[in-house]
């Protein structure tokens, strides 16, 4: 967004134990390498948990707003301090989690507060400079290094929904499946060549692919 000083900004969103954490990982390090200052800022959920608010395929519209929002002051936080901000699960995601919750249960959402939240997300992700979302590879099982829900439905719903988010609201991203680690942080590491220093290859045109989910 133009007129706006803040760093260079990459998320990355998904369906959970899809890669992101490591991801962004390894992605930090190798811009590290390059002399960049650099913050993540991380997923929310066990936060969520610890203030007695519901996740996954229990979300709710308070514990979804509290996720976007707090997710949005935390993100702006480090944009006085750092050149390049990653951010693990932007603010749509939330969305889609909401909607994959409310999928799961079969419950139809309240259409005011449902567009408060798609304003709140659509506006928001103009702050995000490259987007890549993980595909769900269900041989891949679900991690173990945090609190997680082994429902393989809801699972699947949270890969649907956050993928029709992003295209519901014309944000444009790059699909990252779990064997284009390499060629992902390859990509994003010339991004932020291009852009705070103006070297690397650099793209021809936007390196952003708006990929409508499958």
């Amino acid at each position: 967004m133009s007129g706006v000083e803040r760093p260079l900004t990459i998320a990355v969103a998904g369906a959970h134990s899809t890669g992101k954490t490591t991801f962004l990982a390894r992605l930090a390090h190798e811009l590290r390498h390059r002399d960049f200052e650099v913050a993540t800022v991380a997923d929310l959920g066990e936060h969520a948990l610890r203030v007695g608010l519901p996740i996954l395929f229990s979300h709710t519209y308070s514990s979804t707003l509290w996720i976007m929002a707090r997710g949005i002051s935390d993100e702006v936080a480090t944009w006085p301090h750092i050149d390049v901000l990653l951010v693990d699960r932007p603010v749509p995601d939330a969305l889609g989690y909401y909607l994959a919750a409310l999928d799961y249960r079969g419950e139809p959402a309240d259409e005011v507060a449902l567009g408060h939240l798609r304003t709140l997300a659509a506006q928001h992700a103009t702050h995000y400079d490259l987007i890549f979302r993980t595909t769900l590879d269900r041989e891949i099982p679900l991690g173990t290094d945090k609190p997680r829900d082994n429902n393989a439905r809801y699972r699947r719903l949270a890969d649907h929904h956050v993928g029709h988010v992003l295209a519901d609201l014309a944000i444009p991203h790059r699909l990252l499946p779990a064997d284009g680690h390499d060629a992902a942080i390859a990509h994003a590491t010339e991004f932020a060549l291009h852009r705070l220093t103006g070297s690397g290859a650099g793209p021809a045109a936007d390196p952003r692919e708006r990929c409508a989910h499958p």
